[in-house]
């Protein structure tokens, strides 16, 4: 074997080695890079997260009503409820009905509203203002009107109280004593009596205009007192 050749055998195992190493020394540089990257994100997702921390929400605004709850009920007074509440509710709130409490004319299911008034009635109270022809309408209407009070807890309390306001102004055919009856104008006794007859005869006024049929009144002193009755 010459020189050459040994000389020549050494430097390509000295190229290998070199190669080999440099291969070697990268593959560590990128794998410490990529450590160090993955350290940073880390890092950085950390700091992302302290940052997006969202705050409480906000509580919401709840409103609240005074109601007053009077009659047949164990604790009447002015309670405090929240918007949303029900006429069962504020009952329940005032310590539940008495043994003698009628609710067969109140909703007992309508949402309650500020400085709304309720009135539980008796057995009693309720038997004197149903016995009528017109039971139902009749029922409902006593019941917004037994007091002083517009009673909101009743099933149909008109909620336009500007209605019930405009007709109680007024003068009932059906429902009128012969007492108011003889506060119209042209209106006597002898014709409120002659009034009195016909829906007891007759039947239940049906409109106004129906008052025409009743002996002593005409087109004229209909036309003078249509303003002041309701049926």
């Amino acid at each position: 074997m010459t020189f050459t050749y040994r000389y020549r055998k050494q430097i390509l195992i000295g190229i290998c080695l070199f190669l080999v190493l440099s291969v070697l020394g990268l593959s560590l540089l990128f794998q410490k890079n990529d450590t160090k990257k993955t350290s940073d994100d880390i890092v950085l997702n950390t700091e992302e997260e302290e940052i997006e921390v969202k705050e409480p929400a906000e509580e919401e605004q709840v409103a609240y009503y005074q109601v007053d709850i009077k009659g047949e009920i164990n604790n009447p007074g002015i309670y405090e409820v929240k918007e949303g509440s029900r006429v069962i509710d504020v009952i329940r709130l005032a310590g539940d009905l008495t043994t003698n409490a009628d609710t067969s004319v109140l909703n007992l299911s309508k949402k309650v509203k500020d400085e709304m008034v309720i009135i539980v009635y008796s057995y009693d109270e309720v038997a004197n203002f149903t016995e009528t022809k017109e039971k139902e309408k009749i029922e409902q209407e006593a019941c917004i009107k037994q007091s002083e009070l517009i009673n909101g807890a009743c099933i149909d309390d008109s909620s336009n109280q500007e209605e019930y306001t405009k007709s109680s102004t007024k003068i009932s055919l059906n429902n009128a004593t012969l007492e108011e009856l003889m506060t119209l104008k042209g209106i006597g006794e002898s014709k409120a009596k002659a009034i009195i007859a016909y829906r007891d005869t007759v039947g239940v006024f049906k409109s106004i205009e129906e008052l025409k049929n009743v002996d002593g009144i005409g087109d004229t002193l209909f036309e003078q007192i249509k303003e002041n009755i309701t049926t």
